[in-house]
């Protein structure tokens, strides 16, 4: 009985797949695009959890696979950069017998996008996943955005970013003091996690701690209970676990040790959330200023309602919605810097030319004081060779490939090079960061690793340089629009911090596997590794380790 039971249901869902499949087929085929059909949708849940497994088998079949598949690859984003684009064109789509997957590069067609909110908006449903701890900012609708977003951009402003460069500038120092005291780097992915982590903790939530290197284990301390630092950190390394199974199933005695540890990290985090909270609660409540923390502008906007009791609009936010906030705000500012900083490190190592570079500007521009006069204010803005190091990363290594985006109840249409389409209601549309940053229409030698591409010598004199500005939405990593990253600022000023920290006084080298290894050869093996990418929730090596680095004094 079970098993006929079994059949039937899958002989159901296959047969409905096909029925929605070609329907949405026919409803794509009005915008007369180039069309690929899938047949099970690559936002499918079950399919992403088994998706890896699938093609682990897959690929050990001794036959060429259907041409389909490429595309329900996860991260196949990566792998073909501007590739289908070139081929197929401008715009094309993915149907699935889910949704309809619009695919565009064309610059000013994502700037129409990303500029016309009311037609195509945030498809807030794809992003439920990250009510870990409640609703967030990535979550809310169109009428609850503004509210999430006027409060969360409140911390995030100028005054705040003396603090994020010293703050990065001392927690370099001390993982250039670590990584001195060795013959080579254990791990320089998982330091520059452990910095970008601490550097978040002290500036968002006033959560000081030292630099600790990969060697250092976490621990459990403070009356049985993980730490904020070591909570968040086994927190944001299990966080598709966490988003998938709710934490306060693995914390049950018959959970296996290794996941109920996850849970006990997981319940530990909320509990010194709450404490902040409470801190920061009868500090205000004593007419102090609190801490000025991110908890700070939260507890400011603590459910804070209009006068019109009719209405009873809140304009603050609740409970659970700081929560929420708190993780989310760590979960996108944390790995997204720290998966930067970890290709820049690689690419550095690997290109001693590049480090040269970077070090000349520093050279001309820093004082040779103490690094505690080195200031925000006197050298961010001319640290442009720094920056463009991020900005050439970002550009070939975004962290998020594609920004989805969802139309409404209406067609819609959107102009791409000389003609209009006529997009259906309830469609997917998503800007391809990638593939622009990776086209050749707006970037010679695309694919080539080359900061030195984002600086133009200013009318002022040739030792004035300036950073180049690309033609509108060709360079977008992070978003565009009023809806952009609200740490844009903050990854910009926390990067070149570390920048100056490592490159004042250090070069990085790749450690060579045999005396014999050329140059050349150590460059290609970095490329390989750097290139080795998978996508979980955001783009990063898969095995960085494999290539090991060592720190040399310069002086």
């Amino acid at each position: 009985m079970f098993v006929e039971v079994l059949v039937g249901g899958v002989l159901f869902y296959t047969a409905w797949s096909i029925l929605a499949l070609h329907m949405n087929y026919r409803r794509a085929s009005s915008m007369g695009i180039p069309l690929i059909r899938l047949p099970v949708d690559p936002l499918n849940v079950p399919f992403q959890v088994l998706e890896p497994h699938l093609f682990r088998l897959l690929d050990l079949l001794p036959i060429p696979l259907p041409a389909f598949l490429y595309h329900l690859r996860r991260g196949w984003y990566f792998r073909d950069k501007a590739d289908a684009h070139l081929k197929i064109g401008p715009v094309w789509a993915l149907v699935t017998p889910r949704d309809i997957h619009l695919h565009v590069s064309d610059s000013e067609a994502i700037h129409s996008v990303f500029s016309r909110r009311g037609d195509f908006i945030r498809p807030s449903k794809m992003y439920k996943l990250l009510e870990v701890y409640g609703p967030c900012i990535s979550t809310a609708d169109a009428t609850n955005w503004p509210r999430h977003r006027k409060i969360l951009a409140a911390p995030f402003n100028e005054a705040a970013m003396s603090y994020v460069w010293s703050e990065s500038l001392r927690q370099t120092q001390q993982m250039m003091e670590a990584w001195a005291s060795s013959s080579e780097v254990a791990s320089a992915a998982k330091d520059t996690r452990t910095l970008s982590l601490n550097v978040l903790a002290a500036i968002g939530f006033r959560r000081s701690f030292s630099f600790r290197t990969s060697d250092e284990s976490v621990t459990e301390r403070d009356g049985g209970m993980f730490s904020y630092r070591d909570a968040l950190q086994i927190v944001l390394d299990n966080v598709i676990l966490l988003m998938l199974i709710p934490p306060r199933y693995l914390v049950h005695s018959w959970v296996p040790a290794s996941l109920r540890r996850i849970g006990t990290a997981a319940s530990d985090f909320k509990t010194h959330m709450m404490t902040m909270l409470d801190e920061e609660n009868k500090s205000m409540s004593r007419g102090e200023k609190g801490a000025g923390s991110l908890m700070t502008s939260f507890i400011r906007a603590l459910d804070v309602r209009t006068n019109d009791t009719e209405s009873n609009i809140s304009h603050g936010l609740s409970v659970d919605e700081i929560f929420g906030n708190i993780f989310v705000i760590n979960f996108a500012g944390h790995d997204t810097t720290a998966n930067t900083l970890a290709f820049s490190m690689l690419l550095l190592a690997a290109f001693p030319d590049v480090q040269q570079w970077v070090a000349e500007e520093l050279d001309r521009i820093i004082p040779k004081t103490p690094s505690s006069d080195w200031t925000y204010v006197g050298l961010f803005p001319r640290l442009v060779r720094c920056r463009a190091v991020l900005f050439e990363t970002l550009r070939l290594y975004p962290p998020i490939m594609a920004l989805p985006k969802w139309t409404t109840n209406h067609p819609t249409p959107l102009r791409v090079g000389n003609r209009e389409i006529m997009i259906p209601p309830h469609t997917g549309v998503q800007p391809n960061i990638i593939a622009t940053q990776t086209h050749p229409n707006y970037w010679p030698s695309p694919l080539v690793w080359n900061p030195s591409r984002w600086i133009i010598t200013s009318s002022n004199g040739p030792t004035h340089e300036e950073m180049y500005v690309p033609p509108r939405d060709t360079f977008f990593p992070w978003s565009d629009g009023p809806q952009n990253c609200l740490g844009v600022k903050f990854s910009q000023v926390e990067f070149v911090a570390v920048l100056v920290g490592l490159l004042r006084e250090n070069r990085l080298a790749v450690v060579k596997q045999r005396a014999s290894e050329t140059d050349s050869e150590a460059t290609a093996r970095v490329w390989k590794v750097a290139n080795d990418c998978d996508a979980q929730m955001l783009l990063r090596m898969k095995n960085p380790d494999r290539v090991k680095l060592r720190l040399q004094k310069v002086r």
